[in-house]
């Protein structure tokens, strides 16, 4: 195999970002594969230039022009800009490789604009596509492991990639990626990691990543990527601790109320875990994650209420995370009972999602695109916030954008700003809640959903596309990709702000175009963040 120049990007930010927000929390934001991808490259003997794009940087200057092949990594949201930047690249002679969720959620829409497209990864793929490395004009080769991998590169291994990365993150705070698992014990159907099987990954390797992460950055934080952190709970735990000797780390981990009892929580407390973010997703359905069974209503707002309160008294900082727009939700109700959870649990940050259908992502998916309510929106706003692309089943469309708004409106009210600012430990707790509600997370959603709604009454084109009488993508929607873009929007491709919303239900064994499947290696990496999950 010739001795190749690789570029590799890991895309944070969907556009050109000079935010505040952007220079503080984007770099602490970087995923794990594009790390992983490029420590496997730079082993098989290439020569590897890597960068983190969080909004700020200056293509032409951190990225070099005379590149053999460009990995991208990129979630959904950052579709249009990664199919641009792939055009631009191929047009100077450049073979390009997608990976990361949007090749997982939407092969064959990224197969028009990418010479390959990875879905899950091992290194016997990577060097698979490196060995080829040709260009395919007319339509990209998608190619997949049949599993996931025993271990990946650990921190030690991608120290050279993480180190660049955290240089632009504020003096304070900075965050590593890192994994204790793959995949999840859970089978929420609208999920993309509820089909891939849980996987602990080696403890002795855990154990090494974090003295060596002590060693170098004593005060960093690390971002645990696992779906559900602590499945396996007592050893796990063994080997963080073991791992923190002598270092004054601090984490931040997703993980269920089921697994979050109160002595589970003690012992992360103890190991200087500042940031949980538990899922309750519905109020009616789900209750195995949020350990109250089959409780629904009120009862359930009461019991995850008291148990949220409790990890507050431990842990700093709380995000409870919900999925709007669920099938079993009808009415005001279950907003409602949202508004009395915040009323009840000051402290905990309310983190919202709007049910999306990712392409293949989801077992949900496939039933929705049947039942043809899955619209085609532009991926740039597919990111669980900017667009719901699942017309609701028990309401039209004001009626629930009018509830949204409600909704976010009272959560992120001058009153519950300062409940909750009040109601956790000064200091970064503090601070967070506070940015994150008066930015585009609070402020800037409201404003947001506000013209969504408007124009759902005012703008024909807007209401009949939300409705699904057309795919003709509304103005507003262009106009706003042309400006995220800026001078990328020159490079996008004709038909790139398109794609087919039905394709995986279109699919079948006779008609899906072959996978690649890799016999070599022992399978795929974590759907996290990252050039190949």
């Amino acid at each position: 195999m010739r001795r190749l120049r690789i570029g590799i990007i890991d895309f944070v930010s969907k556009r050109p970002n000079r935010s505040i927000w952007a220079r503080l929390m984007h770099a602490n934001l970087a995923s794990i594969m594009p790390q992983v991808v490029g420590a496997w490259c730079e082993e098989m003997g290439h020569d590897v230039k890597f960068m983190c794009y969080t909004g700020l940087e200056d293509f032409s200057k951190e990225l070099p022009e005379d590149i053999d092949l460009l990995f991208i990594g990129a979630f959904t949201q950052a579709a249009q800009f990664a199919y641009a930047l792939s055009n631009l690249y191929r047009q100077r002679g450049v073979v390009t490789v997608l990976g990361g969720p949007h090749a997982r959620c939407y092969p064959d829409d990224a197969q028009k604009y990418f010479d390959y497209v990875v879905g899950f990864a091992d290194k016997a793929v990577i060097e698979e596509v490196l060995g080829e490395c040709v260009s395919r004009p007319e339509m990209g080769k998608f190619i997949s492991s049949p599993g996931q991998p025993a271990q990946l590169p650990g921190v030690r291994a991608r120290w050279k990639f993480i180190e660049p990365t955290l240089a632009k993150a504020p003096s304070r705070l900075k965050c590593v990626p890192m994994l204790a698992s793959l995949g999840c014990p859970y089978t929420c159907n609208f999920c993309i990691d509820s089909v891939v099987d849980f996987q602990q990954l080696d403890y002795d390797h855990i154990r090494e990543d974090l003295r060596f992460l002590s060693s170098r950055v004593p005060n960093a934080w690390v971002g645990w990527h696992d779906p559900n952190f602590g499945v396996r709970f007592k050893e796990l735990m063994n080997a963080v601790e073991s791992g923190m000797e002598g270092g004054n780390l601090s984490f931040a981990a997703e993980s269920s109320l089921s697994l979050l009892s109160e002595s589970h929580v003690k012992r992360l407390s103890a190991a200087r875990f500042k940031v949980l973010l538990p899922g309750i997703e519905s109020w009616y359905t789900l209750g195995n994650k949020s350990k109250t069974g089959s409780t629904q209503g009120i009862e359930k707002v009461e019991k995850v209420s008291d148990h949220v309160n409790m990890l507050l008294a431990h842990v700093p900082y709380v995000q409870t995370n919900f999925v709007l727009g669920l099938d079993c939700d009808e009415g005001s109700e279950p907003f409602e009972l949202t508004k009395i959870f915040i009323d009840k649990t000051p402290g905990a940050f309310p983190g919202y999602s709007l049910l999306s259908a990712f392409g293949e992502a989801a077992p949900l998916n496939l039933e929705l695109q049947r039942a043809g309510r899955v619209l085609p929106f532009p991926f740039h706003f597919l990111n669980n916030n900017h667009a719901m692309n699942v017309r609701p089943k028990n309401y039209d469309w004001p009626d629930f954008y009018d509830r949204i708004i409600d909704l976010t409106k009272y959560s992120f009210s001058l009153r519950n700003i300062m409940r909750r600012a009040r109601a956790t430990q000064r200091g970064f707790a503090s601070w967070m809640n506070i940015a994150r509600a008066v930015s585009s997370e609070g402020y800037g959603r409201i404003k947001y959903f506000s013209t969504v709604r408007r124009l759902l009454d005012t703008d024909r084109s807007m209401r009949r596309f939300f409705d699904g009488e057309t795919t003709d993508v509304p103005s507003f929607f262009v106009d706003l990709i042309k400006k995220d873009l800026g001078p990328f929007w020159d490079y996008l491709p004709p038909g790139a702000l398109e794609h087919d919303a039905n394709a995986y239900s279109r699919k079948t064994p006779s008609e899906a175009p072959p996978v690649e499947i890799s016999a070599r290696g022992s399978g795929a990496a974590s759907p996290s963040p990252g050039v190949a999950s």
